[in-house]
């Protein structure tokens, strides 16, 4: 694909003290309660009906799950790709003779990268890798909400549990790729302007699964993601830093979550607010790495085959860097 110049994020003014907020998933978690409330109203038949249907079709999620084309290619997420804008950028063809695991960094304060290019059909991924069907994976907890799930179901989601992830790369035939954000909620609070940071070396469970299921990894890298928020560490030894580790424990503990301190902008280029800067986001999809199957692989060629990922994901990082706003000088820090 042609490349498409890097250009720099209008600035913006200085930002009033800092709030707390959750990731795009914990929006989510009020809905969840409402379901459950509404048995407590009138409305406890519709309530009631909500979560038969939800017990019946329970296990559709991690299994085949309800892809819509028609919701992937609705035109609302093409304004949300021109906002950035995000483009996806293919380095190596995938052949639809294998599965595959894309491996998706970084995380960021919400990926959106990651969202756009690989839930939606915004920048056009069944055109640039054709007869393959790409799963975004996600925290499992959003198919416990009725109607919420059959909406991200639609847009091909699935949940980020080895049962999900082996189903779509072991039980429906090939030319399969799940897409898994492994920095998760640590890497989000590593995230910041200009920081080129991922969250990896206690996160191998993505090698184990790809040498179980023989599917290829790849990696990909999404260069502007760090730049769409900033994000806000406080001082050790104040009050704010105490509450914030307190509530990030919390919060990855029990929702799988992180605590992020971050603003954006407003509804104006200088103002302050919650809404992404318009930054430009480029995700590079790297070489395939065939992998050998291993029902049951050990330690030593888990750690083996999650070095060469390493050395692949580093390779892409200083391959592509300078095309998007960084140094010949900046290094991929793995942490």
């Amino acid at each position: 694909m042609d490349e498409i110049p890097y250009t720099a994020r209008s600035s913006v003014l200085s930002p009033p003290p800092v709030v707390a907020r959750l990731p795009l998933a914990t929006g989510a978690i009020p809905i969840c309660g409402i379901p459950y409330c509404l048995l407590f109203s009138s409305l406890w038949p519709l309530s009631v009906l909500l979560l038969i249907w939800l017990a019946y079709d329970w296990n559709t999620h991690s299994q085949d799950g309800r892809r819509s084309a028609w919701v992937r290619n609705w035109t609302l997420w093409k304004y949300f790709q021109s906002y950035f804008p995000v483009k996806l950028v293919k380095t190596h063809d995938l052949s639809p003779k294998h599965n595959y695991i894309i491996v998706s960094h970084p995380h960021g304060v919400l990926p959106h990268g990651a969202f756009i290019n690989f839930a939606t059909e915004a920048t056009g991924f069944s055109r640039i890798f054709p007869s393959i069907t790409p799963f975004l994976a996600t925290l499992e907890g959003i198919f416990w909400i009725p109607i919420v799930r059959d909406y991200v179901m639609s847009m091909g989601i699935c949940p980020v549990s080895e049962l999900a992830l082996k189903h779509k790369l072991t039980q429906k035939g090939s030319g399969n790729a799940v897409i898994i954000v492994v920095g998760g909620a640590s890497e989000a609070l590593l995230c910041r302007p200009g920081a080129s940071m991922v969250y990896l070396k206690n996160h191998k469970g993505f090698v184990k699964l790809a040498l179980k299921t023989g599917a290829y990894l790849v990696p990909s890298y999404s260069f502007g993601e760090n730049d769409t928020f900033n994000q806000e560490t406080f001082p050790e030894g104040t009050w704010l830093r105490f509450f914030q580790k307190n509530f990030q424990k919390i919060g990855k503990k029990i929702l799988g979550l992180s605590f992020c301190t971050f603003h954006g902008r407003g509804l104006t280029r200088s103002s302050w607010g919650f809404l992404p800067f318009n930054h430009p986001i480029t995700t590079v999809v790297g070489e395939p790495m065939p992998v050998p199957t291993i029902y049951d692989p050990d330690k030593e060629t888990v750690a083996k085959y999650f070095e060469l990922y390493v050395s692949a994901l580093r390779k892409l990082f200083d391959q592509h860097k300078t095309k998007y706003g960084f140094s010949e000088t900046q290094e991929l820090a793995i942490v």
